[in-house]
């Protein structure tokens, strides 16, 4: 079965993901199984999707209640189903943050942005961070760092420039009076789980209200209770002008949405930003059954708590091997530095039964799933150990 529905997406698919060698076919929880039937520990979960865990039964529930009664409406017209969805993200967002602007991915959701920061401020320039991940459709791309995402699509948005990531000087010698917004990720997730030192994101607020700049965090990665509390920018007490969500936000179902200011998000006018699916009931739905899971389970409290031992472990890990440079992150976003080139490395721990992300060439990236069992950590890490002790025997 797995040779069969691999042949199929090559045959047909774009070659536009590096896949490996699994056809994953069911999920429950942190766990996911194989078109053979075989068994893994998810800590990848989508790339962080899979938050609430797969195929929650919450959202299982409203989801087969909404496609009972409908699965479409477009935004021109109210919906119930929407009108529950952005009550309950505006009231989790953070203080002062009261509007919802619908999409339905990450890279739309930072589109968006961007779109609200130029038409607010009638300015051009924005301000990126080096190491950023935002997105890859055009305007995300423009403010996403890597060449290897960058350089074969060019030319790209003009007016975007990049800044040291957690050095306070280097941003402000880029934001003048010219600049619309600086967007940044609380913890920039795709160079390795970067978490800024505190007291960086204060002076960054600071310097945007200097030159009448919007601040944009991009918590699409870090949001939702994954670091241990509802937002990563709280770790830092700092809220944006406009912040981006979406990965989690629909318990596996493609939504998202940039949330701004009355002020900021009563500078567009109606039909200036829309999308078919934008507000979709069926992810609305979806979106709302997460919510209520986040908030009646303590999620980023759960995330909190079983990163920190997460984490422990990890540090144990890279203690016991000289290959392993640094172990960081807060709350079930993580990472583990390695010296080496670790593709071997997931792959043999693929086939030990647990999954993993990755940053780079060199960077285990642990998303957990934030309802993550204890015994499913102590596998992973116990896989793990194995992998970097083969590895450095050189096994592979």
């Amino acid at each position: 079965m797995t040779e069969l529905i691999r042949s199929l997406e090559d045959s047909y698919e774009a070659h536009a993901f590096n896949k490996f060698p699994l056809a994953i076919v069911r999920g429950k929880g942190s766990l996911v199984w194989d078109s053979e039937g075989k068994e893994y520990i998810d800590f990848m979960s989508g790339i962080g999707v899979a938050l609430v865990g797969h195929c929650n039964d919450s959202v299982i529930d409203a989801v087969r209640e909404q496609v009972g009664r409908l699965i479409t409406c477009h935004g021109s017209y109210y919906n119930d189903a929407r009108a529950g969805f952005v009550e309950r993200l505006a009231k989790a967002a953070p203080k002062g943050l009261g509007r919802v602007l619908l999409t339905s991915t990450g890279t739309e959701s930072v589109e968006a942005a961007i779109k609200l920061a130029r038409r607010h401020t009638a300015r051009k320039k924005v301000v990126a961070m080096k190491g950023a991940f935002h997105g890859k459709t055009y305007g995300s791309l423009s403010a996403t760092w890597s060449k290897k995402y960058r350089d074969p699509f060019g030319p790209l948005l003009e007016g975007f420039g990049f800044a040291e990531y957690a050095d306070a000087k280097s941003l402000e010698s880029l934001v003048d009076g010219d600049t619309a917004a600086v967007i940044a990720e609380p913890i920039q997730g795709e160079s390795g789980i970067i978490v800024p030192p505190d007291g960086y994101f204060r002076e960054v607020r600071e310097i945007c209200d200097r030159n009448g700049a919007l601040l944009i965090f991009d918590e699409i990665q870090s949001g939702l209770g994954r670091t241990g509390k509802m937002w990563a920018s709280e770790h830092w007490g700092v809220v944006p002008d406009i912040m981006t969500v979406s990965k989690g936000l629909g318990g596996g179902l493609p939504i998202g949405a940039a949330i701004a200011t009355d002020e900021v998000a009563g500078s567009l006018k109606g039909g200036e930003h829309t999308s078919t699916f934008a507000g979709n009931p069926l992810s609305c739905a979806a979106g709302s059954a997460t919510l209520d899971y986040i908030a009646r389970n303590d999620l980023p409290a759960r995330a909190r708590e079983k990163g920190e031992a997460l984490k422990s472990g990890l540090a144990k890990v890279a203690s016991a091997h000289r290959l392993v440079k640094e172990v960081r992150g807060l709350g079930l976003m993580l990472a583990l530095q390695t010296r080496v080139d670790i593709h071997s490395m997931l792959l043999a721990a693929q086939s030990r039964g647990v999954i993993t992300a990755y940053s780079g060439r060199d960077t285990f990236r642990l998303l957990p799933p934030l309802v993550v069992e204890d015994a499913q950590m102590a596998r992973g890490l116990e896989v793990l150990d194995r992998v970097m002790a083969e590895a450095e025997a050189g096994r592979f």
